[in-house]
């Protein structure tokens, strides 16, 4: 497939991604805004927090390796024995399940019965959710590197549209289930996203449609486990690759998920502050997680497959240098001014958006300082799911290793700051963190993709730069905001607080209208892709 194409697709995958991340986000909130009304916080602390972090865990310890490794490099390969390999995500699974699922119910401090009731029943739901999801692994990673964008939009979101029905059904109908609720809406969007993907492979493989588009697997029968009495049973190189990426996936899941597992295991909030904790936390993960979140694993796939993995820039072909840098470029200046602006005007409307979402419970105590800090690292977030991206997509085996003495380092680092700033600043402490987590994450693949590069003519780190008339007019809306909510909000009526909102909205349109004007190159690219 040309390079050209390929952008074309990934953009594709990426924007209906990002929609789809955007109808998710919004049902997740409007069902924390109901649920809120109807449930403690308490439960909602364990469901969002404690239960959450176990499916999590064990999916992403089990998958998250397979799903790099077998996405690397061209499409065209032995699909066998990569559909092979990826059944041993189930086998994983069942593994990390059990194990976790032990500390969970006997190590860790379990929940009142009479505030969170049915909490055994909880982490068994969540453990078996996790297998279920993974029996569903190689029909995703078949469609992810053939960019099968419909079925993922689709398979997702009648998935989280169903968990979404029936939590509502049965905190209305029967609010005294507890965790019982929580944890049979968990199972039915599993069983919904597989099956989704299972019947339409069944329905698509030997179908005219297939075998027009010449697809490489031709049978049902062929995505089960297959052995070859002449070949081995998985591709080794792919194999190998697998194992480096756990290494160090098992890293970054602690660096993705490290403050849960702080709170998880040594008790620094109670219950109910880490169900405060995690509103704010997805309210302030919005744009990263709809936006930020599809660009990176997208545009990873475009990356793989563009520039060989392990290659020098000198041994690549210079068409697809020059398309890999000047992608790479745009897309650090996208997310870069996506998260300028929202830290620029998250700062000063944070306290509103909580006072609107939850009322006094959210916007009162720590909650809008938590939303403000979490606006300074979206910006963190942002750049640095770009640079990775791009770095992992092009790291080596032995790069890989490497960098997984660094993750090392940095995970216990992290944690132990996490550990002192949670008891010097509250739940703030786990934000700032983050930030310096990010921070030390983004020095490491900057430094990686100069090198990579510096044999070349192309400076794809150049779209860390906006424009200064860009610079200027954050500063100046940063300052009118800030005095905005000084003055209008949150305690002095609606007509004040219209007035804060209307003075940010004309502050914002400014801005976009002086972007319009002076990144005009990235304009293009997001128009025309």
């Amino acid at each position: 497939m040309a390079a050209q194409d390929v952008l074309g697709q990934t953009a594709r995958l990426a924007s209906s991604s990002a929609l789809l991340q955007v109808l998710f986000r919004v049902v997740t909130f409007g069902l924390n805004a109901f649920t809120l009304r109807f449930l403690s916080r308490e439960l909602i602390g364990v469901v969002n927090v404690r239960l959450t972090l176990l499916y999590s865990t064990v999916v992403f310890l089990a998958r998250e390796a397979f799903r790099r490794a077998c996405l690397s490099g061209s499409a065209k390969r032995n699909w066998t024995k990569t559909i092979n390999l990826l059944w041993l995500t189930v086998p994983l699974g069942v593994f990390w399940s059990l194990v976790l699922g032990l500390v969970w119910l006997h190590l860790l401090e379990v929940p009142e019965p009479s505030v969170v009731p049915h909490y055994q029943a909880g982490v068994v739901a969540f453990g078996l959710s996790a297998i279920i999801e993974l029996l569903g692994e190689p029909f995703w990673v078949l469609a992810q590197a053939h960019l099968f964008v419909r079925l993922k939009v689709i398979a997702e979101s009648l998935s989280v549209v169903s968990k979404c029905i029936l939590t509502v059904a049965l905190v209305i109908l029967y609010p005294h289930w507890g965790l019982y609720i929580f944890s049979l809406a968990q199972l039915l969007y599993v069983i919904v996203l597989v099956m989704c993907y299972v019947i339409y492979f069944v329905m698509f493989l030997g179908s005219p449609e297939a075998t027009k588009k010449s697809f490489p697997v031709a049978r049902v029968k062929a995505l089960l486990p297959n052995f070859m009495d002449d070949e081995t049973f998985v591709n080794w190189k792919e194999a190998r690759l697998t194992w480096s990426f756990f290494k160090q996936s098992f890293l970054k899941q602690i660096l993705t998920e490290g403050e849960r597992y702080v709170m998880t295991f040594l008790n620094v909030l109670n219950f109910g502050d880490q169900g405060v904790y995690d509103i704010v936390n997805n309210l302030g993960s919005l744009v990263a997680r709809f936006i930020f979140l599809p660009i990176e694993e997208s545009f990873y796939v475009f990356f793989a497959k563009v520039l060989e993995r392990g290659k020098t820039v000198k041994d690549q072909k210079q068409d697809d240098v020059a398309m890999a840098a000047n992608v790479l470029e745009l897309l650090l200046k996208l997310v870069l001014l996506i998260g300028l602006t929202i830290t620029v005007f998250g700062y000063a409307y944070s306290q509103l958006a909580l006072d609107i979402y939850g009322g006094s419970m959210l916007s009162s105590g720590t909650g809008p300082d938590l939303l403000r800090c979490y606006s300074l690292y979206v910006l963190f977030l942002a750049v640095n799911g770009v640079t990775e991206c791009f770095t992992f997509a092009l790291m080596g085996k032995e790069e890989v290793d490497r960098y997984n003495f660094v993750m090392l380092a940095l995970s216990f680092i992290f944690l132990c700051i996490s550990y002192f700033l949670t008891h010097w600043y509250g739940s703030v402490g786990f934000i700032l963190a983050n930030c310096f987590n990010m921070g030390i994450r983004i020095a490491h693949s900057t430094h990686y993709i100069y090198d990579y590069f510096r044999e070349s003519t192309h400076r794809p780190l150049r779209g860390l730069l906006p424009s200064p008339a860009l610079l200027l007019l954050y500063t100046i809306s940063a300052v009118i905001t800030a005095f905005s909510e000084v003055l209008f909000c949150c305690d002095k009526g609606w007509m004040a607080r219209l007035i804060h909102i209307s003075t940010g909205a004309l502050c914002l349109a400014a801005t976009l209208v002086t972007m319009f004007c002076t990144e005009t190159k990235l304009i293009h690219f997001v128009r025309s892709q």
